[in-house]
């Protein structure tokens, strides 16, 4: 079987996915074409070898639909050689798109892909494309399932996380957060986006806020308590967990992953064509893995996807050097930590979408590149990048250092 390598990741900012955020003006297609831009001109690629155009992307409608993966392509000036496909793993979408990309290059059929992903919040309203899973009342009541917020309270309550450890722990990602930017951490793979005359719209994550605290946070509201006693899904989920006599409610928007646009790309291929083109290899995949999980917990599934993945390659927890667990709500890194017995300096050292969102189908790729430059910049050698995903799934991958 033939290695897989990185060549190079790229990123935009991430930018508030609000109609008053940095990136609210700019279509998910110019964010995406931004990064494929970047990769050819950081790369001096000539991109009638780049085969395919893999990318993530979950609210695939209006300006995200249709395929964005071969349009982005055609607008950037790659080679009409360059083939394109847009999937949906929800939030493990650009991940997603890094493991296929692997696993074509692995195969030996093919040997230069670029995968990531894009999600334009502000402009394509999450939920817009319609879900079966979660508004079909047959699915609903059948399965039991609830809304990802409510999930992420009951893993709260049945493993004992109160408020106070998930404000500690939101802290301290936008400290790190703060910090990295501050340090210039992010400085090798943040694209500026720039407007048609070439003026910066946006150049760093607009989200961070590394002064808050946990008296700030303190004030904000439960965000998803009235919709489980409203709208009854606390009893919903009670049913696949008796145990769990009441659901306590300690997520809120300030402990969560933000909305956000933004969007990543990432350089991957073979050993044959590095040489062929000049490119050095950053790192090689060692493994990757998904698995599927109750669905009503749903977020459950990292922690299980990583020792799969750790299994292929035939490494244990202890050959990680650093890991990237998505945080869309707080008590998934921290339920991670738990059960993999791992400690928070080697878990998402430089903050995470707590503190600069989670812009869904892009930030699998995104925190490729993020622990590729952390891996680089502090010396170190193994990185596992890991999300929770909607409906019951894990997505992990690991990478090594060449």
């Amino acid at each position: 079987m033939a290695e897989a390598f990185i060549f190079d990741a790229v990123r935009t900012p991430r930018g508030k996915g609000k109609k008053d955020g940095g990136l609210h003006d700019v279509t998910a297609l110019r964010l995406l074409t931004t990064t494929f831009n970047a990769i050819r001109e950081r790369n001096n690629l000539d991109t009638s070898y780049v085969e395919d155009a893999i990318i993530g992307c979950v609210t695939q409608v209006a300006e995200q639909g249709s395929d964005i993966a071969k349009t982005a392509a055609i607008a950037a000036g790659y080679s009409n050689n360059t083939a394109g496909v847009s999937l949906n793993r929800y939030c493990g979408s650009g991940l997603e798109a890094i493991n296929q990309a692997s696993a074509y290059i692995m195969s030996g059929f093919t040997d230069l892909i670029v995968a990531g992903g894009v999600e334009s919040m502000s402009r394509v309203q999450m939920g817009s494309d319609g879900f079966a899973l979660f508004s079909d009342p047959n699915m609903i009541l059948k399965h039991h399932i609830v809304p990802q917020g409510i999930s992420a309270d009951l893993i709260a309550t049945k493993y004992g996380f109160d408020r106070s450890q998930l404000d500690a722990f939101a802290v301290e990602s936008h400290r790190r957060a703060g910090a990295a930017w501050a340090e210039g951490r992010f400085n090798k793979s943040i694209i500026a986006v720039k407007d048609i005359n070439g003026v910066t719209i946006l150049d760093r994550d607009e989200m961070v806020r590394a002064d808050t605290s946990i008296q700030k946070l303190s004030s904000i509201k439960p965000a998803f308590e009235m919709m489980g006693a409203m709208g009854g899904y606390d009893s919903v989920a009670i049913q696949r967990y008796p145990e769990v006599e009441t659901i306590i409610h300690p997520h809120h928007a300030g402990n969560s992953s933000g909305i956000v646009d933004g969007a990543s790309l990432v350089l991957i291929g073979s050993k044959k064509i590095g040489n062929k083109l000049n490119l050095k290899p950053r790192a090689r995949i060692r493994s990757f893995a998904v698995l599927g999980a109750e669905p009503t917990i749903m977020l459950t599934a990292p922690g299980p996807a990583s020792l799969k993945a750790l299994k292929k390659a035939k490494m244990n927890v202890s050959d990680i050097d650093l890991f990237e667990v998505n945080e869309a709500f707080a008590v998934v890194p921290m339920r991670f930590m738990e059960e993999m017995n791992i400690t928070p300096d080697r878990l998402n050292v430089n903050g995470g979408a707590i503190a600069m969102g989670h812009p869904l189908g892009a930030t699998g790729a995104m925190l490729i590149g993020t622990i590729l430059d952390e891996l680089e910049r502090s010396n170190k050698q193994t990185g596992l990048v890991t999300l929770c995903v909607g409906g019951g799934m894990g997505i992990a991958t690991i990478i090594e250092r060449v």
